[in-house]
């Protein structure tokens, strides 16, 4: 489906619903950067399905979601969107940004009849793990998110080091290569007063989960440990893997999904969370 976004624009969303009457509890996945439209999404029901099913044996509706591009430092430097009004029609400070259409995505599937308002949950990685932190430090409804190896660098208010050179032709960060491994690193390179400040207004239960072996880990790590500090209902786990996005296996050559222990361990990890926040019986 394509869901309307805040500026009348629209994004696609590739939906899955169990058996049965409902009305269900759905769980929105997002990973990565924005871009790709429907195809995007096609491809990823189809070939990152895996985690899909398991939640659909869960009892969860659930749905791959793509949204607008990512803009550099968009969330920095735009500040909070101010909706207003002219000439009888919206008026924006800022362009919507892609964690405000996981937003519209949100309020669009609390009205659909056959999912349940109050029982959203949402699965971000990488770049969508940061989603959720913005989403959730704005917005509070949704019942609960799972943070997955949290690209939360902008969130944090980092200052990259040299890792991160700019690009000679756009003049926008390569963070691709960024190397962010130890905690006190990280903790000496971020706005630790505005990132406290952005985590106060977190409402929403959180897991976070990092990986072993990321160059990032120690970004992981810093954020489960500021959302502890500022006493919000978190919790903490990380997993050695080779493959980053590990919670959503992707099919090999040959169309199979071979899925390794560490990966089943962490799914079933997310959805036991999933089922004590959104109270799904079994």
């Amino acid at each position: 489906m394509y869901v309307e976004t805040m500026d009348g624009l629209y994004t696609p969303v590739g939906l899955r619903v169990p058996t049965g009457e409902g009305p269900f509890p759905i769980v929105l996945l997002a990973t990565g950067n924005g871009g790709g439209g429907m195809a995007w999404v096609r491809r990823a029901v189809q070939n990152q399905g895996y985690t899909m099913e398991r939640l659909l044996e869960a009892g969860y509706a659930c749905a791959w979601l793509r949204y607008r591009t990512e803009v550099d430092l968009g969330y920095n430097k735009g500040g909070r969107l101010v909706k207003g009004e002219r000439t009888g029609r919206g008026l924006f400070n800022r362009s919507p940004l892609e964690y405000e259409d996981e937003i519209a995505v949100i309020e669009h599937v609390k009205n659909l009849p056959y999912l349940d308002p109050n029982r959203v949950g949402l699965i971000g990685m990488s770049h969508g793990g940061e989603m959720v932190l913005k989403i959730t430090s704005e917005y509070h409804g949704a019942a609960v998110g799972v943070a997955a190896e949290p690209a939360s660098h902008e969130f944090l208010a980092l200052t990259p080091d040299e890792t991160v050179p700019l690009d000679q032709e756009t003049r926008l960060r390569k963070v691709e290569d960024m190397r962010m491994v130890e905690v006190a690193k990280v903790r000496g390179r971020i706005d630790t007063a505005l990132a406290l400040e952005r985590i106060s207004s977190i409402r929403t239960p959180l897991l976070v989960m990092g990986r072993e072996t990321d160059d990032l880990q120690g970004i992981f790590r810093t954020t489960y440990e500021l959302l502890e500090e500022a006493g919000k209902e978190v919790e903490w786990v990380s997993y050695d893997h080779p493959q980053h996005g590990y919670i959503f296996p992707i099919r090999d050559t040959d169309g199979a999904y071979a899925v390794d222990e560490v990966q089943e361990a962490a799914i079933r990890r997310v959805i036991d969370y999933l089922d004590r926040h959104l109270q799904v019986e079994t």
